[in-house]
C-alpha cells in the first residue's frame, strides 16, 4: 500500500482525532473538577498592562492550573479596559466555557508570539466549550463582550507586554 493512500491517511486522521479527544477529556477534568467546590470569585490576581492597536489593557494573569480553572467565575463586573489573560502551560488546542460566569465576554485565542488567531463571543452560564480552531494557542484573553469590536481589534493583530509562557504552571 502506498503511504499516501486513502486508507493510511484515514488511519492517521483517526489517530489524530483520538489524541484530540483525549486532550478534551483532560481539559474537561482539569477545568471541571476544581470548579465544583468553588462558590465565589477567586481573589483578584496580579495584573499586567498589555497593549494592542493603541489601546491599553489591564489584565489579571491566570498562570496556574487552579487560577485558569476558576477564571472569571462568579464575578459580577469587569472594568471597561480590564480582562483576564490565561497563560497556557504549553501551546495547543484550547477551549473555554462560561460555567458560573455572569459577565458576557469575548475571548481572543493567541499564539506564542501574541498574535490574535481568533475571537469568540461567550454567553454567560453556557457550559458548552468554545474550542479554538487553531492548535497552537498559547494565551487566551477574556475581555468584556464587544471590546475587540468597539476598539477595532481583529485577528492578525499582536498583543504587546505578554508574560513568558515559561511562567505558566501546569
Amino acid at each position: 500500500m502506498c503511504p499516501n493512500s486513502p486508507a493510511s491517511v484515514n488511519t492517521i486522521e483517526k489517530i489524530n482525532l483520538k489524541k484530540i479527544a483525549l486532550v478534551w477529556v483532560a481539559v474537561f477534568l482539569l477545568i471541571g473538577l476544581p470548579s465544583r467546590s468553588q462558590s465565589g470569585p477567586q481573589d483578584t490576581l496580579p495584573t499586567i498592562e498589555l497593549r494592542v492597536g493603541g489601546k491599553k489593557i489591564t489584565a489579571e494573569v491566570a498562570d496556574e492550573e487552579q487560577e485558569r480553572a476558576s477564571g472569571l467565575m462568579f464575578r459580577e463586573t469587569l472594568g471597561e479596559n480590564s480582562g483576564m489573560l490565561f497563560v497556557m502551560p504549553q501551546p495547543g488546542p484550547a477551549g473555554f466555557w462560561m460555567k458560573n460566569t455572569q459577565v458576557p465576554l469575548t475571548i481572543a485565542y493567541l499564539d506564542a508570539r501574541g498574535v490574535i488567531m481568533e475571537l469568540h463571543d461567550l454567553v454567560p452560564h453556557n457550559e458548552t466549550p468554545v474550542p479554538s480552531r487553531f492548535r497552537n494557542i498559547a494565551y487566551a484573553l477574556e475581555m468584556p463582550q464587544g471590546w475587540f469590536l468597539k476598539n477595532n481589534i481583529w485577528p492578525g493583530e499582536r498583543l504587546e507586554g505578554l508574560p513568558s509562557m515559561q511562567t505558566a504552571k501546569p
